[in-house]
């Protein structure tokens, strides 16, 4: 074999191994990439076809909240993706397609180790702290006019564990919105910046 022949097959050999090398780094990525996401039909919300947004938890704070009654003690976060926040900080009702509000809750418990540290540094004051724990769920907002016309324009989603709530569950969800109906049925309003 010449010297020449050599070169041409060990770069046709190098041509197929970068390919081959790619398709699997593709086939691997797409795989791990789909785990873990609930993001299928059969993870979608009943009612709604809502699934979990990828990347939510990178969205913009909009506020918090703490909930307390009964046994439940929760914190609680609403995050906006880019469309949300644009029309809450410009205060825009009735908010615009594509507008998605996520609310992610919190069983609240006391923080012991936070307390310590509040006691050394404000001693005497009985400052105390709590935190979240464990997570209940994540809902999910979700503003089309079209098609979700019979709900004013919003789907709803409630997600625990990754896995959608029952119909009965979601049935519930527009009629507890009525309330807020003169905000676009949004219960949440923008947090002013400290």
């Amino acid at each position: 074999m010449t010297l020449a022949a050599t070169g041409h097959l060990l770069g046709a050999l190098g041509v197929c191994a970068t390919i081959t090398v790619c398709t699997l780094y593709v086939a691997d990525s797409t795989a791990q990439s789909q785990q873990g996401q609930p993001q299928t039909e059969s993870h979608a919300s009943p009612i709604y076809g809502i699934t979990i947004p990828a990347g939510y938890r990178d969205w913009r704070l909009i506020s918090v909240a703490r909930l307390a009654g009964n046994n439940l003690k929760q914190l609680r976060a609403q995050l906006g993706n880019d469309i949300a926040i644009k029309a809450f900080r410009d205060g825009t009702l009735p908010f615009p397609d594509g507008t998605i509000i996520a609310a992610l809750h919190w069983n609240e418990v006391s923080s012991d180790e936070n307390d310590k540290v509040l006691a050394s540094g404000f001693p005497g004051a009985g400052l105390q702290s709590s935190v979240a724990g464990s997570a209940a769920n994540v809902q999910f907002m979700v503003k089309d006019s079209k098609m979700y016309a019979a709900t004013a324009g919003w789907g709803f989603a409630d997600f625990k564990n990754g896995r959608p709530g029952d119909e009965a569950l979601h049935k519930t969800c527009f009629p507890c919105h009525q309330p807020a109906k003169d905000r676009d049925f949004v219960f949440t309003r923008y947090a002013p910046t400290p």
